[in-house]
């Protein structure tokens, strides 16, 4: 695996980058392309795990990939539509995993991962979709690259910290936990769950351009809440790198008339 050090350091540069549909000016101190490439073999190393076991040819590991293919469909024409198709080169995946776990996720460059354990509060394709919709979101706004940026401002102030030498599993781990917010300190996290309302925002017209309504997102965030209280509730939201879940619906509601613009059945 190649050395991961350029993924911190390697094309610093002084200017910001903006997020897509949103506007938003966001820092980019690192290369995007270098934290692809890390992640396509991240990616890869984890399929080939004896311990993950990748669902194929189900009904359920169908669905994702329809789901996915709809959602990437989407995205690949919402930003030749608005001028960033030569920004984005991603070599999509879309995998169901058996786990437990009530998750899924997007690396950088369109690797994505549904795990089996979220797909009884999906319920539905258009929940699913609501899943895929905000992940792939993370990944067109290049949050894991804001959140290495950040924390090199964070831990260094702004001085790139030198892994030169540091041994590569190490620093895949650390990479990892900066990028998808596994280790972040309290002083990030309000910064974390602006990304999430970013993404969520961002998702609904994703889902939206792919033909699922996006009103059924308000109904997959209301199973979401219910499941974390079956599992003894969620933490206070100032503790959380995510919005509570009141918080979260009340903002989707609101971002419902904007993606309805874009929803066609």
């Amino acid at each position: 695996m190649k050395h991961i050090c350029g993924l911190l350091i390697v094309g610093i540069i002084a200017s910001c980058a903006t997020v897509p549909l949103t506007g938003r000016k966001q820092l980019s101190l690192v290369n995007e392309s270098e934290i692809q490439q890390q992640a396509a073999l991240v990616y890869k190393d984890l399929l080939g795990d004896s311990k993950t076991k990748v669902i194929k040819g189900t009904s359920q590991a169908q669905l994702v990939q329809k789901v996915g293919k709809n959602i990437a469909s989407a995205v690949t024409r919402f930003l030749q539509e608005n001028g960033y198709g030569n920004q984005y080169d991603f070599q999509w995946e879309f995998n169901l995993i058996q786990e437990d776990q009530i998750n899924a996720w997007c690396m950088p460059g369109g690797k994505v991962a549904v795990y089996t354990g979220i797909l009884p509060i999906t319920k539905n394709e258009a929940g699913l979709a609501t899943v895929m919709g905000h992940e792939v979101a993370h990944a067109i706004a290049k949050h894991s690259a804001e959140r290495m940026s950040q924390s090199i401002i964070a831990q260094a102030g702004g001085v790139a910290v030198d892994v030169a030498t540091a041994e590569k599993s190490n620093t895949t781990r650390a990479v990892l936990n900066t990028a998808y917010g596994l280790g972040g300190q309290l002083a990030l996290l309000s910064y974390s769950r602006n990304q999430e309302s970013e993404a969520d925002r961002l998702g609904l017209v994703f889902m939206a351009m792919a033909g699922y309504n996006p009103n059924e997102a308000v109904g997959f965030w209301e199973r979401m809440a219910q499941a974390k209280q079956s599992q003894g509730g969620a933490p206070p939201e100032f503790l959380s790198t995510h919005p509570s879940d009141a918080r979260r619906i009340n903002n989707i509601q609101k971002l419902i008339p904007e993606a309805m613009g874009y929803y066609k059945k």
